[in-house]
């Protein structure tokens, strides 16, 4: 359930009960009434009351456990979308440093080097990039070393640019659908097994 609807829930029933549970507030002249009125109550209807108030303080203490249940998935959640956030901003500044660098290299100011892999983290294992682009006469190697998750490497005369490293697929997926929705639209996960390069499939089955 979602958690503002929770604590919609129980401010909604809380308030249901607050007239219930305020007659320790009446003035005199409010308890006399009230003390009328529960005269004229048939003894039915006074106890579909007490029932309905037993009933709603139930739901309430429901949902004030399935709050607290849902606080540390939330919490967990919370960190998740922050990390995310994080890489996103990232990834926005390495693709405005990609895109000043083709700019550069179309404009004949690359210097050609060797292509680099870009890793930053262990190679060892499977891991995944998400590649933005395949390009021809374009070398951005030179600027693989200062942005460690802007990565390339260079097959059959184009150089395959990649961004982010992540262990876990779904987050390089999270990854990918952000990069689209930035406009990247040729953006697709590839996978790497001991820092080389592998068909995504061989290392699905052993990840997800």
């Amino acid at each position: 359930m979602n958690r503002n609807l929770v604590v919609l829930l129980v401010m909604v029933i809380g308030l249901s009960l607050a007239p219930m549970e305020s007659h320790a507030q009446l003035s005199k002249k409010e308890r006399k009434e009230w003390k009328k009125k529960k005269k004229s109550m048939s003894e039915e209807a006074f106890k579909q009351m007490v029932d309905e108030n037993k009933a709603l303080k139930a739901q309430v203490s429901s949902l004030n456990n399935q709050l607290s249940a849902m606080e540390p998935q939330l919490n967990e959640k919370d960190n998740t979308i922050a990390k995310l956030e994080k890489q996103l901003r990232q990834a926005q500044a390495e693709v405005t440093a990609a895109q000043r660098a083709l700019e550069e290299a179309a404009a004949g100011g690359g210097q050609q080097q060797s292509a680099g892999s870009g890793y930053s983290m262990d190679e060892s294992g499977v891991l995944f990039k998400v590649q933005v682009g395949a390009f021809k006469n374009k070398d951005l190697s030179k600027y693989f070393e200062n942005h460690p998750n802007f990565g390339g490497e260079t097959e059959n005369g184009l150089q395959k640019i990649t961004l982010g490293q992540f262990r876990d697929y779904w987050e390089a997926d999270t990854f990918k659908k952000y990069l689209r929705e930035m406009g990247v639209k040729d953006a697709w996960i590839v996978a790497y097994k001991d820092g080389n390069r592998v068909p995504l499939k061989d290392v699905l089955e052993g990840v997800i």
